[in-house]
């Protein structure tokens, strides 16, 4: 059965409308593609509280893998890895640094990206910066492993990277 995945585009203009929103709908594509059931983006304001709570409710709804796209500069309303920070218990620091090194290649401002990756209750939570572009060089990044994570949390041989769970020797 398909993991459940939901995105989340952390954005005060595309909150109110002011803005499309470009991002989250480039993220949602990269999840259908590799197999993941997704919803439309959820659309959130700014802010740590905000997020924090968007992803409890993805949580409470069962989701698997939830990305974050936005929030995650050094602007003072950037607080997308601060909210994520309060239900990640456990960090997987290579992925941000892989995300951050893919971004920085886009442009150098990817290089300010705050966004962390790691496991909140069972599911996969990895933060992407708002910018299409980034969103679209960190999405195989987060496809090519989250199957693995997800397998790994519920106890899978490890020792076969890249392999499906299913196979046998």
């Amino acid at each position: 059965m398909p993991y459940a995945a939901a995105v989340i585009t952390v954005s005060d203009r595309s909150s109110r409308g002011e803005r499309e929103d470009l991002s989250g709908p480039i993220a949602v594509a990269a999840l259908h593609e590799a197999g993941f059931v997704c919803d439309e983006p959820i659309v959130i304001p700014d802010g740590a509280d905000e997020v924090e709570a968007a992803i409890r409710a993805a949580l409470t709804d069962g989701i698997r893998v939830i990305v974050t796209t936005g929030g995650t500069g050094v602007g003072p309303r950037d607080e997308t890895p601060e909210g994520a920070d309060r239900l990640i218990t456990r960090r997987i620091p290579g992925i941000a640094e892989e995300l951050r090194r893919r971004a920085t290649a886009e442009k150098p401002a990817g290089m300010l990206s705050r966004g962390i990756a790691g496991i909140a209750e069972g599911a996969f939570v990895v933060n992407l910066p708002g910018a299409p572009a980034a969103v679209e060089a960190g999405m195989p990044v987060i496809v090519g492993v989250a199957a693995h994570v997800l397998g790994q949390l519920q106890g899978a041989d490890h020792r076969h990277a890249g392999h499906h769970e299913d196979e046998t020797r």
